[in-house]
């Protein structure tokens, strides 16, 4: 399962580290496992941390600057974008 898991996020791991992440894999399942042994009837789900409400603020548009003043200052561009170098290739 570790080599697949490995395989799909293109990752490459020594016998050491393998036996690291297999070990933490573990405890991870064995702490959800121990979450089934705790009565939970009565309890209601829980959808946010607090129970504080959010401050929304009004959504307005303050201090913007221009296309051309903010590629004044780009390092590479075109007459409309930003140009950065190609990270991923496929």
């Amino acid at each position: 399962m570790l080599n697949k898991l490995a395989t799909l996020a293109k990752l490459r791991f020594n016998d050491e580290e393998k036996a690291a992440i297999k070990t933490d894999l573990q405890n991870m399942i064995g702490f959800i496992q121990k979450m089934d042994e705790v009565d939970t009837n009565g309890v209601e789900p829980l959808l946010h941390m607090s129970s504080r409400d959010n401050n929304w603020r009004e959504d307005t548009i303050n201090g913007s600057c221009s296309r051309e003043e903010a590629l004044n200052n780009a390092g590479m561009h075109n007459d409309q974008f930003f140009m950065v170098p190609t990270m991923i290739k496929k």
